[in-house]
């Protein structure tokens, strides 16, 4: 049986904002024997599966989507995140000393 993993698509590093965080992405869990390939030296895989990824609106779509494909997956859930609010008025606010 063909293993996938669910998880959210994660904030990228590099912008600030948090566009298109809330898709759900579907990848299949293939390890595949990669080798040289003989006429031009090229990697070749035997199958392709691990170069697909679907993304989803929600959890259970994607949940759905695996079961009606019969595929063992795995949901990843990452952490959710803290908001601490901040004011401009905190960098100047005095902090006495621990003594």
């Amino acid at each position: 049986m063909t293993k996938a993993i669910i998880y959210q698509y994660p904030k990228n590093v590099m912008q600030s904002g948090r566009g298109k965080t809330d898709l759900w992405v579907l990848e299949y869990d293939e390890t595949v024997n990669r080798a040289p390939e003989p006429l031009n030296g090229w990697t070749s895989a035997s199958n392709t599966t691990g170069q697909v990824q679907l993304k989803f609106e929600s959890l259970d779509q994607a949940r759905t989507f695996a079961q009606k494909q019969n595929l063992d997956f795995i949901v990843r859930v990452g952490s959710n995140r803290k908001v601490r609010p901040r004011n401009y008025v905190d960098n100047f606010k005095y902090v006495p000393p621990e003594e």
